[in-house]
């Protein structure tokens, strides 16, 4: 973690590094603008903190410098005592924060250490837009906990090989994603065609499938190419696959053994050369006991088998995937990309999400559009010996509830909450911190 900080008072200066750098932060300390402006670049990974009133030129004049450079450079102005309308100026010109002199050691850190964490966010979603920009047709998994890593390295290995792949997963993990960085690191020259077998009518299925020929059936006036045929030299992807008829689990089952296909009506039939990859977001092993699914397909299917892990059981890359969902909607929208605190991630990498990725891409485009600048993501109540809450864990756990419900009935102003609550302004601030609860305003 990096700083620049400029202060023309030297006790003040050496004092606040020295803050700075208990708090882990590697510090370069400049008496002036001027000093200060040879460090400034666009890419550079810190904060700054700059105080208002500098000699020469000013805080502000030094903010404008580094706005015009990145407007995502985070700025935390200090300004003296009844500088309001200074502050009011720096907030409008693109500061990420101010603080008012005097300040405590804590508001500091605070401060920095998120408007750090904002910089961090950023830089890496830049990385990402930029490999995205250089390979547009090559999607992502966005992520670099220790399981999306290892998953990358084993879909980069597996890929080239053209094996038949089954993908598991709950609903909003990523298993298309997943189908099309197979497809896109195979090297196949082919289509990607994406089958959703739970979307498709029974009475249509084998037609699209497999395609038919003039004649086969009542209406079919004229040849169509199924879709294992139009991924020919591609990947063909099976979403949903437990929902196939089981009449044709049989035919697709030769079909993946024969490798050739043949068209409703036809007496002969045509070489196939697709890679096959199918998910599934249930236990197909468990469904062939019942029944509902061959087992010899299953085997047939699952070559090679790759598990999509929850969302919260990755949750290191919920502050990653959160910016760039939300850069893409901020785009999309042309809406600005939204601020938040250390405090509010903490609370939403809590989070169960049970909707998974997808869940996580619906509620950032709520942040960019504004409605859910003050949501609080529910997190479970405490985990207890037994299945039953001791009575301290059941009195925080009411507590917290009554806390959420104070802030969402005054749209997260804290001051209007404790009023509401008749407790002290600096009370309430303590069980959100204690209860990790955001709030929207303060």
């Amino acid at each position: 973690m990096q700083a620049i900080l400029i202060e023309d008072e030297a006790a003040l200066r050496l004092a606040t590094s020295q803050t700075l750098e208990l708090g882990g932060f590697s510090v370069q300390a400049c008496a002036s603008a001027e000093e200060a402006q040879a460090l400034l670049r666009a890419d550079y990974p810190g904060v700054i903190v700059t105080d208002v009133r500098l000699p020469g030129r000013s805080g502000l004049e030094l903010l404008a410098q580094a706005a015009a450079m990145d407007a995502e450079l985070p700025v935390i102005v200090v300004t003296g005592h009844g500088d309001v309308e200074m502050a009011v100026a720096a907030m409008r010109s693109g500061a990420y924060d101010f603080i008012e002199k005097p300040f405590a050691a804590e508001r500091l850190l605070d401060a920095v250490k998120r408007a750090q964490e904002r910089r961090r966010l950023v830089l890496e979603n830049r990385q990402l837009r930029t490999a995205r920009a250089q390979h547009p047709d090559v999607p992502d998994l966005v992520g670099r906990s220790a399981a999306i890593e290892q998953l990358k390295v084993l879909i980069r290995n597996i890929a080239p090989a053209g094996v038949d792949v089954l993908i598991n997963g709950q609903t909003g993990t990523g298993k298309e994603v997943a189908a099309r960085l197979l497809h896109a690191a195979s090297g196949r020259k082919g289509n990607f065609v994406a089958i959703n077998c739970g979307a498709l009518p029974e009475s249509v299925f084998e037609s699209e499938i497999f395609g038919h020929e003039a004649g086969a059936f009542t209406g079919a006036q004229k040849r169509r190419i199924g879709k294992l045929e139009y991924a020919q030299g591609g990947t063909v992807f099976l979403d949903e696959i437990e929902s196939m008829p089981m009449a044709l689990q049989v035919k697709l089952l030769r079909v993946l053994q024969e490798r050739r296909v043949e068209r409703l009506g036809a007496n002969e039939t045509v070489a196939l050369d697709c890679t096959v990859v199918a998910a599934t977001k249930l236990d197909l092993l468990q469904l062939s006991a019942q029944g509902q699914f061959r087992e010899d397909l299953y085997y047939r299917l699952s070559v090679v088998s790759i598990d999509l892990p929850r969302l919260r059981d990755r949750r290191d890359d919920i502050p990653l995937l959160l910016a760039h969902f939300a850069a893409d909607a901020a785009a999309r929208y042309h809406r600005p990309l939204p601020a938040w605190s250390a405090q509010q991630m903490a609370q939403w990498q809590a989070a169960e999400w049970p909707g998974n990725v997808r869940e996580l891409r619906n509620f950032a485009e709520r942040l960019v559009l504004g409605i859910a600048a003050t949501a609080v993501v529910a997190v479970p109540a405490p985990a207890a010996e037994g299945g039953v809450l001791s009575l301290p864990q059941q009195v925080d756990h009411h507590e917290r509830e009554l806390i959420v419900q104070a802030l969402s009935s005054v749209d997260g102003n804290v001051a209007l909450a404790a009023d509401n609550l008749m407790v002290p302004r600096k009370t309430l601030y303590d069980k959100l911190k204690k209860y990790q609860i955001a709030a929207g305003r303060k």
